[in-house]
């Protein structure tokens, strides 16, 4: 496939900057470049139209880098909450990826990210927190809070009823339990009415010892 050499006029992502001097195919920007005006073909008239390219891609740049800059200071404080099905045992069906987290950006917090700046050696695989690294700009970097919950509503525990056997046993030693408390009860309670209505006796005073009868005059 013949090639031509092209300056490019705008950023395209995968391809260049302005300015820069690329190698594509002819047919590509024969169809495409050049008519939507991304490029221009490298000729000596156009070599001197470099240095402007060259300064309004300085300027878009720097532009960027202040809005990247802002936006790393939003995004560090923010936490992007990601929904999964996982089953029974807590597992997750699937994986978080680059996408999903820069769909939830754009979903929660309306921040619009291209997901190629949202750098995952491996896509997530388990629910908690993880921190992302987001690399906004050359040299710009700074991390994302992602937090991955279970959308899989939790099984209660169901609860069989004991054996017929076992519960009319206990109901029995409950009820025998009652009864003796009851009695015990009863019992006290007349043990402290009896002893509440007997009067206390006074105590008797001591006898004194009786005089020793006079002896009788002299026989």
């Amino acid at each position: 496939m013949p090639k031509t050499e092209v300056i490019l006029t705008h950023n395209i992502v995968g391809l260049g900057a302005e300015s820069d001097q690329v190698k594509v195919a002819a047919g590509y920007a024969r169809n495409y470049l050049f008519p939507q005006g991304f490029a221009i073909p490298l000729t000596g008239a156009n070599k001197r139209r470099l240095e402007a390219l060259k300064q309004r891609r300085a300027a878009r740049e720097a532009d960027e880098l202040n809005h990247m800059t802002e936006l790393s200071r939003s995004l560090v404080k923010l936490v992007a909450v990601v929904m999964v099905k996982t089953g029974e045992d807590g597992k997750m069906f699937g994986s978080v990826t680059s996408g999903t987290v820069a769909d939830q950006l754009k979903t929660q917090f309306d921040i619009a990210l291209d997901k190629k700046k949202i750098h995952l050696e491996h896509p997530i695989r388990t629910l908690g927190e993880h921190e992302v690294e987001l690399r906004l700009h050359h040299g710009l970097t700074t991390t994302l809070k992602v937090r991955v919950e279970s959308s899989t509503p939790v099984a209660k525990p169901v609860e069989l009823p004991p054996p017929a056997g076992v519960e009319k046993r206990d109901s029995r030693t409950e009820k025998r339990g009652k009864r003796t408390e009851r009695t015990e009860t009863a019992t006290d309670t007349a043990e402290h009415r009896e002893h509440a209505t007997k009067p206390e006796r006074a105590e008797r005073p001591e006898k004194k010892p009786r005089a020793a009868k006079a002896t009788k005059s002299a026989e």
